[in-house]
């Protein structure tokens, strides 16, 4: 039987803030899809389709600074369309079209909290529910959505030397993917000492903005290693984790459509798909992953 990605937009409620963000939300459905728009981006889902299927693990996919959901909505629809529930949250006050937080303190603390809160609202939905393995949750993260990702696994943020933050810890997280993470918040010796679940790390070869040393602090100062999964991707930049843009937004003046010379970002996704999936899948359903394909490790 053909399974297709469903597609709906929910909004997540912060008390604490008064405030409200947009998830959207991926899933598996026997509802067939249809090309839609959504801003300069086509996708191939069913909007507001029925959730079909036995519980399933849930992903979380957490944007960079500034950025916005659609830009992981290849790996997204890749795994919705392979059993997972994904859910993508904007940010508030650090997306496309408000950057008023953007690299300020409260933007260190709310980050992890919007992920909880929406792990809370999904897990409270009574359509949502019946189909999610509440406890058996990963995360995915670019960039500042790795930092993100890393607090709500029991990573201790620091603000600076001596000002530590509070913590986001959620014990339904167990399995991190960390895509060019910025680490610089996790300095501290200890900081990363209660992070205890499997790590898919990834780095970009030619990242100036998270360079490989945000990367091998993870390896540093996770108290197991050998959990870690590193790879170094040749010839990438920060900006390639992002889904392949339109061509019409692929200009020198569009810093995240651009990667380094050479770099085939179409074909990177591909397999970017398929090691994700692998990950998951062993992490959170015991299945053998595919090693294929490769990079360099750290």
């Amino acid at each position: 039987m053909n399974r297709f990605v469903g597609c709906r937009r929910l909004v997540v409620r912060d008390a604490m803030k008064d405030l409200s963000f947009p998830v959207l939300l991926m899933y598996p459905t026997h509802v067939p899809a249809g090309v839609v728009s959504m801003g300069p981006y086509t996708l191939e889902v069913s909007l507001g389709a029925p959730l079909h299927g036995d519980p399933s693990p849930l992903v979380v996919i957490s944007h960079g600074s500034g950025g916005t959901p659609l830009t992981h909505r290849t790996l997204a629809s890749h795994l919705a369309r392979s059993g997972y529930l994904v859910a993508m949250p904007e940010h508030p006050g650090d997306n496309r079209n408000d950057r008023s937080l953007s690299e300020t303190i409260e933007n260190l603390e709310r980050r992890p909290r919007h992920i909880r809160l929406t792990l809370d609202a999904l897990c409270a939905d009574a359509e949502i529910a019946p189909h999610l393995q509440p406890d058996n949750v990963a995360i995915v993260g670019h960039s500042m959505g790795g930092y993100a990702a890393l607090a709500v696994a029991s990573a201790q943020p620091w603000a600076g030397l001596g000002q530590r933050l509070p913590r986001t810890r959620d014990p339904r997280v167990k399995a991190l993917v960390l895509m060019s993470p910025a680490t610089s918040y996790f300095v501290p010796n200890d900081a990363l000492q209660d992070v205890r679940v499997p790590i898919l790390l990834l780095a970009a070869e030619h990242d100036r903005i998270t360079p490989r040393w945000q990367a091998q602090l993870v390896l540093d100062l996770v108290p197991d290693p050998a959990r870690v999964t590193c790879t170094i991707v040749e010839n990438a930049g920060h900006f390639s984790f992002l889904s392949p843009f339109p061509a019409s937004m692929q200009s020198p003046g569009f810093l995240p459509g651009m990667d380094p010379p050479g770099f085939d970002r179409e074909a990177f996704h591909r397999r970017l798909e398929r090691d994700v999936l692998g990950f998951l899948d062993a992490s959170l359903r015991d299945l053998t992953p595919d090693r294929a394909d490769r990079a360099a490790p750290c």
